[in-house]
């Protein structure tokens, strides 16, 4: 199940995973807006935020209903009416340079700032559906290595944008190699490669290493005070994928369901031998094998439509896309709008990413024990309870920190058993179009997010309400998804198609309790007369 040659393939792909958190979180610093107001004339000298009292502030700055000042307009000193302004000051206390300080993301403009996070998750997007099928026609490998080269080259481009546009045009790039070129036929290359018991484990390891990159992100942030130099640092990281081209080997399942069996049976004995089995493969028996296999099988052409074509897969393909949907929306929420936490946003980011950490662990323990469905719908609905509630509390308090905490923790535990049940849920010739089609609608909700946000424009609790109510919901249907814990990933569309009918867990459920029933009235034979039935694991 998991040996030398697992181990070491392994290794190889989560650092995908760890490129991928860095990447998708890192305008979260690059373009960071740290605290500000409006430029008072004659007072703010050389754009540097002059130190004042609050009362000598209002002399100058309108105050909000809720008590603080207003940063988008000034007073007029004659008349003491408010007036718009066209340029701000900013506390360089974190942040000595960013790319909302070049180009103003605040007040009319705020929109541009989440903009640029939307048009980066809209790349994942496009990455997740284009890249994904394409890693099922043409292998994992090559789409793996080709965008591991384009995300360095991007990553540290993207430093150097002059202008706007420009800056959106290679965001958009950034996100369809950053964070799902890799990332996606990383996952898919572990998930077909270690044996049924290290799946759990190996899976949540992934999401694992995707903290560690949000980790690297704060590190890095509160290091490096010059923006350029910092995204610059955060392209290079893509280097430590480049030399996969000669180290990775290609996924045996996938070779062997697309016709190519002596490669598959090549990797097979090299895994065997670094593994030190004894066990010896004859080349030709296999490609006989599989070419009768091929014969009999028409599912060369599988692709992403092939999970919409029958009531089933169907069924599943859209519970578990608003699964992903709602999942990515909370995460998101959450990671992104740290900078309304108080304290040092640096600190406060790490410890978002840190406490992911504890959660996988609990999760591994977990997924094995009590399975990926009842884990996955409770750990959402807990996390949409966390946003109401941290929504209705003081924003920056002590007591709506914990709860953002919290539902950070259980958000990051679902989302990550979403990509192992997805990976099981679907066979294996269109198993990687399900991740992508799912990371595709978890990107949606991606973009979605930074544009969710301005809504408390209207009303501050707005956002989180949204997102509370989307996870609640997706949360109580995943109950009507087949568990596959301890079950044999299915390998082609009909196994697919057949895996879970009449399985949720209120059918799970009944079937239990009928049981239960049954053996309270049977009436047990004498210890010595009992016989444990051949082949029955209790």
């Amino acid at each position: 199940d998991f040996g030398k040659y697992q181990l070491w393939q392994f290794s190889l792909h989560i650092l995908s995973a760890v490129t991928a958190g860095l990447h998708m979180l890192s305008l979260v610093t690059v373009a960071a807006v740290p605290g500000h107001r409006c430029e008072i004339p004659d007072v703010d000298v050389n754009m540097t935020m002059a130190n004042l009292t609050d009362t000598e502030l209002s002399l100058y700055v309108p105050r909000l209903p809720e008590g603080g000042f207003d940063s988008c307009h000034l007073l007029n000193t004659t008349t003491n009416e408010s007036y718009k302004c066209d340029s701000w000051v900013y506390d360089d206390t974190y942040y000595k340079t960013s790319r909302a300080i070049e180009w103003s993301f605040v007040c009319d403009t705020r929109w541009m700032g989440a903009v640029a996070q939307s048009i980066y998750m809209f790349g994942v997007f496009t990455g997740a559906v284009t890249l994904g099928n394409m890693a099922d026609k043409f292998g994992r490998k090559p789409v793996f290595c080709w965008s591991a080269l384009l995300q360095l080259i991007i990553g540290v481009a993207v430093a150097f944008t002059p202008d706007y546009f420009s800056f959106l045009a290679l965001r958009y790039l950034y996100g369809i190699f950053g964070s799902a070129g890799s990332y996606i036929p990383g996952f898919v290359l572990t998930m077909e490669l270690v044996g049924p018991s290290k799946r759990s484990m190996c899976g949540v390891a992934f999401q694992a290493a995707f903290a560690c990159g949000i980790m690297l992100v704060a590190g890095w942030g509160a290091l490096i005070k010059d923006r350029q130099l910092l995204q610059i640092v955060y392209g290079l990281h893509s280097l430590v994928l480049i030399g996969h081209y000669w180290l990775m080997d290609e996924s045996p399942r996938w070779l062997w369901a697309n016709g190519r069996p002596r490669e598959a049976v090549d990797i097979v004995k090299k895994a065997l031998k670094m593994n030190g089995s004894p066990i010896n493969l004859e080349t030709a028996e296999f490609v006989s094998k599989a070419g009768a296999e091929s014969r009999t099988r028409n599912e060369d052409r599988a692709g992403i439509f092939d999970l919409f074509k029958t009531p089933n897969l169907r069924m599943k393909t859209l519970n578990v896309c608003l699964s992903w949907f709602a999942n990515s929306l909370v995460y998101y929420g959450l990671s992104l709008n740290t900078g309304q936490l108080s304290g040092d946003p640096f600190l406060i980011l790490f410890v978002m990413g840190l406490v992911e950490l504890p959660s996988y662990v609990l999760t591994v323990y977990l997924m094995d024990r009590i399975g990926r469905r009842l884990l996955t719908a409770v750990n959402m609905m807990g996390g949409g309870i966390c946003c109401i509630v941290a929504a209705n509390l003081t924003m920056g308090t002590t007591e709506s920190t914990s709860f953002v905490i919290i539902g950070k923790f259980l958000i990051a535990s679902s989302f990550a058993i979403i990509y192992n049940y997805s990976a099981e849920l679907f066979p294996t010739v269109i198993r990687n179009s399900a991740l992508g089609i799912g990371s595709m609608c978890a990107r949606t909700s991606g973009a979605l997010t930074p544009l969710i946000t301005l809504l408390d424009s209207f009303d501050p609790k707005l956002p989180s309400i949204i997102f509370a109510v989307i996870a609640l919901i997706s949360g109580f249907l995943i109950f009507f998804l087949p568990e596959t814990l301890n079950k044999p990933m299915p390998q082609t569309i009909q196994d697919g198609e057949n895996f879970g009918k009449g399985d949720t867990f209120f059918t799970t459920c009944c079937k239990k309790d009928k049981y239960d029933e049954e053996e309270a009235v049977t009436v047990k034979p004498p210890a010595s007369e009992q016989m444990e039935p051949l082949g029955v694991t209790r």
